[in-house]
């Protein structure tokens, strides 16, 4: 899929891994110096926001006191008291009035997004599972994993359609390839596509067909246009009955609440499907961090939640409207500019060459102590059994998940490497 390489050491009986894609990313920049934090470098292939200080945002927590219970194993699924929070926390924003209530029988919680999910699909009962192109990188090896049970199926979202994946294209497939479930992220990491409305309300009825996984963490991260947006998006909102849906909605602390390096993620569903989860949670990882879990609760409490997130719009908003403005102006086109997320998709096809491939690109890039994600690293296929190269060779993905004068000096300097191959 890509031309990234990889190490190949003496691995015994291991078989060779590559380092996934925002992975690989910052791995070839540490080769040239590259740290977190390091005021020379511009990350604008960051997969994180910005964690210091907000304008508007309460402020950062910075100490956890612990419990004598926290030395102890905590439970698989998670602390009661987080549990009831989280639930808490969806219903206050997405199931107002008479709407069925979540309980804490309906979450579930994990160290982090991706060992959620690899929870979610290490439970899939063999059948087939639906996924767009491009997607979260991740998903690749997520699902390859277990490939041998799950057959996966992939959508391709298409250009013409602004990489959307329109609602009719999925009930089709669903019928056509007789799916038992779909996973999707939403707001989508790359293209910062954002389903919400009555196209998300259709999504989440295909759970009478099969299960729907929405991957949800950038689910405050969503704009009107150039506009921070009125609130989040989930599709908690069209769920009618939380326990008799198949519908899974993922999120955490990592992207909305900026705190990544606390690894908390959670699933909200049906209590039968969350108990399931908790049992494989037994087996796959032991369950998560009990003072992270503590912790926690200061963060979701409903005034401190709602004004993090609410500044989190307008500062990234800003953010995005700066970054679009700026590559458009360089002859990088945005397929659309982003309704969510902290990326911006984009080709670089009108680049003069050899700046116009993603890989040279990134390589070109690098060597300004500027970092971007080549777009083939979204082109999830876990059988790997697409020849040729990649038809996002020409894309790359922008984070503006740094603070803003720092992915002001990123764009600077690809402004100069960009007008010295003009001339």
């Amino acid at each position: 899929m890509t031309n990234a390489p990889t190490a190949t050491p003496r691995l015994g009986a291991f078989r060779d891994i590559p380092f996934m894609g925002v992975i690989w990313v910052v791995a070839e920049a540490m080769k040239l110096g590259f740290q977190n934090g390091h005021p020379d470098w511009c990350n604008l292939g960051q997969g994180q926001p910005e964690v210091g200080e907000l304008e508007g945002a309460p402020p950062r927590l910075s100490s956890i006191e612990l419990a004598p219970g926290d030395h102890a194993y905590g439970p698989v699924d998670g602390i009661p008291e987080l549990r009831t929070a989280i639930a808490e926390h969806y219903n206050r924003l997405f199931r107002p009035g008479g709407a069925k209530p979540y309980g804490p029988e309906n979450v579930t919680i994990a160290s982090g997004g991706r060992l959620m999910l690899s929870r979610i699909v290490a439970a899939l009962d063999a059948g087939r599972l639906g996924f767009q192109v491009p997607d979260y990188t991740a998903y690749e090896d997520l699902i390859a994993y277990h490939s041998h049970r799950v057959q996966p199926v992939a959508l391709e979202a298409r250009e013409e359609d602004d990489f959307s994946l329109p609602a009719q294209r999925v009930a089709d497939e669903i019928e056509r390839s007789n799916l038992t479930a779909f996973l999707i992220s939403n707001p989508c990491n790359p293209t910062g596509r954002v389903l919400r409305g009555e196209e998300l309300e259709r999504y989440t009825g295909f759970s009478t067909r099969c299960t729907m996984i929405f991957d949800e963490f950038y689910s405050h991260f969503v704009y009107d246009g150039e506009r921070p947006g009125a609130g989040p998006v989930s599709a908690a909102r069209y769920v009618v009955d939380p326990e008799t849906e198949p519908v899974l909605l993922v999120d955490g602390l990592t992207k909305s609440f900026r705190y990544p390096g606390w690894r908390l993620g959670w699933a909200v569903g049906p209590s039968e499907m969350v108990a399931a989860l908790g049992r494989a949670a037994s087996a796959i990882d032991g369950g998560p961090s009990v003072p992270m879990q503590r912790a926690a609760l200061q963060v979701l409490e409903a005034g401190r939640a709602d004004r993090e997130t609410s500044a989190v719009r307008r500062a990234f908003s800003r953010k995005r409207n700066l970054m679009v403005e700026r590559l458009e102006a360089l002859g990088i086109r945005c397929a659309r500019p982003s309704e969510g997320t902290f990326y911006v998709w984009a080709s670089i096809a009108g680049l003069p060459a050899p700046l116009n491939e993603a890989f040279a690109f990134f390589r070109a890039a690098l060597a300004e102590r500027v970092m971007t994600v080549p777009g083939a690293f979204f082109d999830v296929d876990p059988e790997k059994s697409r020849t040729g190269e990649s038809p996002y060779r020409s894309w790359v993905r922008f984070s503006f998940g740094p603070p803003e004068d720092n992915v002001v000096l990123g764009l600077d300097r690809l402004e100069r490497l960009i007008t010295a191959a003009r001339d």
